[in-house]
């Protein structure tokens, strides 16, 4: 039997229909699911014992506006992956765990083929309640004799995608996309679809892992297969200025010069490891290409 939290987060909407022909799949979440729980507040109680869980549920990536919605990063990934251990321990202590994460936890706004051996140098509230989770489960599972999984995520792509990838959807098809300096900077990326598929290939040997699609895609590829057309590109001078201007208004302005560097800057991680276990995903451009989302 498998347990999966978050099943109605946009990965696991997806996992759910990669896994449906597995019987037993019994999802976890805050809204209408076979357990209705918000973990962060308490440990769930389950009539259930599972050999696999999937902890999928967690706060996505944003940027905190207040010193509250900090506290959420660590109330809902840290205290959560807590009680969801809490309640295991209940009902019964499962053979595989595999914990979704993020390439958050390495801190880093630039740098090519980043490996798991890099150091965790987070210092965002995200970034740091993915690291403390990972911890907590990591030392759970060898407590328990649990064999772990860690899958450590870039930007998801899919149907429907949150987050930076659906602002840039959204912006395309309005009208108001543009690429800066040629949208030259490439980022790691990965189909959620193809996350899914991985999960019952690597639950039974365990691991920490980064997985992409190993193409890496610019941002001048990506908008070309989503519109297929050229669209605006500013030049980077010029993008610096609007960046310096931002940085004097303030929050307000949609662009500062941080921003300027993130999306000028190459940003990808090293999924090598997982290849030699069967990772095997197909392209994010490809995918892009053929359907229109």
């Amino acid at each position: 039997m498998i347990l999966l939290t978050g099943g109605n987060g946009f990965l696991g909407k997806i996992i759910v229909k990669k896994l449906i022909r597995n019987c037993g799949l019994i999802c976890l979440s805050r809204t209408a699911t076979d357990y209705k729980i918000s973990l962060e507040r308490e440990i769930p109680s389950f009539n259930h014992k599972f050999d696999l869980v999937i902890h999928a549920a967690g706060k996505a990536h944003s940027i905190p506006k207040t010193v509250i919605e900090k506290q959420q990063f660590h109330d809902i990934n840290v205290l959560g992956a807590q009680n969801l251990l809490k309640g295991l321990e209940k009902s019964g202590i499962p053979k595989q765990f595999i914990f979704i994460s993020s390439v958050s936890v390495y801190g880093q706004e630039l740098g090519t083929d980043i490996s798991e051996e890099h150091p965790l140098e987070a210092i965002d509230a995200y970034g740091l309640s993915k690291i403390e989770a990972e911890k907590t489960i990591k030392e759970w599972c060898e407590k328990y004799n649990v064999i772990c999984t860690i899958l450590r995520l870039p930007l998801l792509v899919g149907e429907n995608p949150p987050g930076n990838l659906g602002s840039m959807l959204k912006a395309i098809k309005k009208g108001y996309y543009f690429n800066v300096g040629g949208g030259k900077a490439k980022k790691s990326m990965v189909l959620a679809e193809d996350v899914a598929r991985f999960i019952p290939i690597i639950a039974p040997i365990g691991g920490i892992y980064n997985i992409t699609d190993g193409v890496h895609p610019t941002f001048k590829e990506l908008s070309s297969a989503i519109t297929k057309k050229e669209v605006f590109n500013l030049n980077l001078n010029l993008a610096k200025v609007f960046g310096l201007i931002g940085d004097l208004i303030g929050n307000k302005s949609p662009l500062n010069s941080l921003k300027i560097k993130k999306i000028t800057s190459d940003l990808t991680f090293d999924d090598s490891k997982a290849r030699k276990m069967g990772w095997n995903p197909k392209s994010v451009l490809e995918y892009l290409k053929n359907n229109n989302l």
